[in-house]
């Protein structure tokens, strides 16, 4: 088994974040893992991406050219990553942040209400939690309780930002039908 995720945003979003809680995650359940981030020279508001690789065997590289999952958190991300998108492979979407769905005959594709998910669950700068949750829901890869051991793992000197992280966890896992 080997799943590839594609995380992508604007910088100070938080997509580096998910690539890394999901690769921790990842490990704790015993997975051979590669994360490998890409960010602009202008950290917050310059563009931001990573891919995950998860596999039950040792990972040849960390590239990733055509991800199975992407999860977008805005729309220079779906504009692109979407035409790399392999048939089969599942676009999860921010749309709050995405007004014109994306189309794409041979894919998946879900539209998540990240930012109102996120301002209602905890606060609305946890969107890309939401959206980590979401992908997990819909794309199995791990457990919720993997990513909430994770947060816990990384996170766990900083009590608040792991009660709102674990909140967006949850309302965004809860969310997706």
């Amino acid at each position: 088994m080997l799943r590839t995720v594609l995380c992508s945003g604007s910088g100070g979003q938080g997509s580096l974040t998910v690539g890394n809680i999901l690769a921790n995650a990842a490990m704790l359940e015993g997975f051979f893992v590669s994360y490998l981030p890409c960010y602009g020279a202008a950290m917050r508001g310059g563009t931001a991406h990573c891919t995950t690789s998860i596999s039950s065997d040792e990972i040849a590289s960390p590239v990733v050219s055509f991800p199975d999952v992407l999860i977008a958190l805005n729309k220079p991300s779906v504009t692109s990553f979407l035409p790399r998108m392999k048939p089969g492979s599942t676009l999860l979407y921010n749309e709050d942040l995405v007004f014109d769905a994306p189309v794409k005959e041979d894919i998946r594709i879900y539209p998540v209400a990240a930012n109102q998910i996120a301002r209602e669950a905890a606060n609305e700068r946890s969107a890309n939690m939401v959206m980590l949750a979401a992908m997990i829901k819909v794309v199995p890869i791990l457990s919720l309780e993997a990513l909430e051991r994770s947060v816990q793992d990384l996170m766990g000197s900083k009590k608040s930002l792991v009660t709102m992280t674990l909140n967006a966890l949850r309302a965004g896992y809860a969310e997706i039908v």
